[in-house]
């Protein structure tokens, strides 16, 4: 893995890191009905899928590398393709 993959994955780790942050203050901002719910719903629905299209990603240059390819060959699938991947 090259300085440049171990950058990008870094880079992708902290994005989920975030996604993850602000799922986790939705959560609670809804279960606390603290907030605006339907504002929240939605922004969590969308937060949600696009984890799902960050962990994948992350799957995919990893397999990429393994596989000794270039892990800039992943793609962002749609959520619809990765929603609720299990890995």
């Amino acid at each position: 893995m090259t300085q440049h993959d171990n950058d990008a994955e870094r880079q992708l780790l902290g994005r989920i890191a975030g996604m993850i942050d602000e799922e986790k203050k939705l959560r609670d901002r809804l279960a606390n009905r603290s907030a605006d719910r339907s504002a929240d719903q939605a922004r969590l629905a969308r937060l949600e899928e696009q984890l799902d299209q960050c962990w994948d990603l992350l799957r995919q240059r990893r397999a990429r590398v393994e596989a000794h390819q270039d892990p800039d060959g992943a793609r962002v699938r749609p959520p619809s393709q990765v929603e609720g991947y299990l890995g």
